[in-house]
């Protein structure tokens, strides 16, 4: 699963990679445990390069407050986002991965909307809102069944960092040729890939995927992956407030890049310790993000339609 690229680096971070509870700029990784504020106010302005992260979703999982509702989500976002900002360089981003919340009557809010009404006044610029579309879940009966989430990227400033030839993927055509211009017949394509586009396509992490932990709620290293690529530089820092099973330190480990993340349920804590360190040693298991979601092969019982069905 994983690519060369590293060098020495990884070499180094197997022998002495440490996980510290408390910030210190000398700290290559640094995961606390407890309230995320906590945290942010420890860290010097301009301090990170790029956030990624997940908030909780007012869900009732066991790591949320208790009777959590969306004005709490409000209230809660409009006391971190301002901290986020307030440790991100003017050249960084911010990565806010949400789905929908959806109350016991079936009423549906985007909390992407949510979000935008805190961070636009603040003066975040919002760059793209991607698509995560993960093809698989649970089905519904009342309404289309959900198969996506998104995840908003914000930056400070119009001078953001942003490699996109970190990111690019295979092209649908690579055969394709420019049929007019100077190029003319010449491959219109650029030779590194296509630009991943909006829409990411990622299977979730459920049930015998190969990343599963005991968080109910991870999102794949490979969206973490791709964002800690494209949105921090070689060697910059990484923030995630809301660590969960360690997905965003992980793929920040992997790039070569510094960490500072917070979660507030110890055994979480112990799971993402331990997958930053198997992502230091190239131990850790991973689905290539570059793969399609899988399809089954025709002709399996699986994929055969029983007689009884209507279509």
């Amino acid at each position: 699963m994983w690519r060369d690229g590293l060098g020495s680096w990884v070499q180094q971070c197997t022998k002495n990679m440490r996980v510290y509870r408390r910030y210190a700029p000398n700290r290559s990784v640094v995961l606390y445990r407890g309230d995320c504020r906590t945290l942010l106010r420890s860290l010097p302005d301009a301090s990170v390069d790029l956030t990624v992260t997940s908030p909780p979703y007012c869900m009732g999982r066991s790591y949320e407050a208790r009777n959590a509702n969306l004005e709490d989500f409000i209230a809660a976002h409009k006391e971190i986002l301002p901290e986020v900002l307030r440790v991100t360089k003017p050249s960084g981003s911010i990565c806010w991965q949400v789905g929908y919340h959806i109350t016991k009557t079936r009423l549906l809010t985007p909390l992407d909307y949510l979000i935008h009404s805190v961070a636009h006044p603040l003066g975040l610029i919002l760059r793209n809102r991607l698509v995560w579309a993960f093809g698989h879940g649970l089905h519904s009966v009342r309404r289309l069944s959900g198969r996506h989430e998104v995840v908003l990227w914000y930056t400070v400033s119009d001078d953001y960092y942003f490699d996109l030839d970190s990111i690019r993927v295979p092209h649908k055509y690579p055969g394709k040729r420019a049929s007019r211009g100077p190029r003319k017949g010449q491959p219109s394509g650029n030779p590194r890939g296509k630009n991943p586009e909006d829409v990411w396509q990622m299977p979730n992490v459920r049930a015998n995927h190969v990343e599963k932990t005991e968080h109910p709620c991870q999102f794949p290293f490979g969206l973490a992956l791709r964002l800690v690529k494209a949105m921090s530089p070689p060697g910059g820092t990484v923030l995630d407030p809301f660590s969960g099973a360690g997905t965003t330190g992980a793929a920040a480990v992997a790039e070569g890049r510094s960490f500072v993340g917070a979660e507030i349920v110890a055994p979480y804590c112990d799971i993402a310790e331990e997958r930053m360190r198997q992502a230091a040693k190239r131990t850790l298991r991973v689905r290539d993000p570059d793969l399609p979601i899988e399809a089954i092969p025709a002709g399996r019982k699986v994929t055969t339609k029983p007689t009884q069905f209507l279509y």
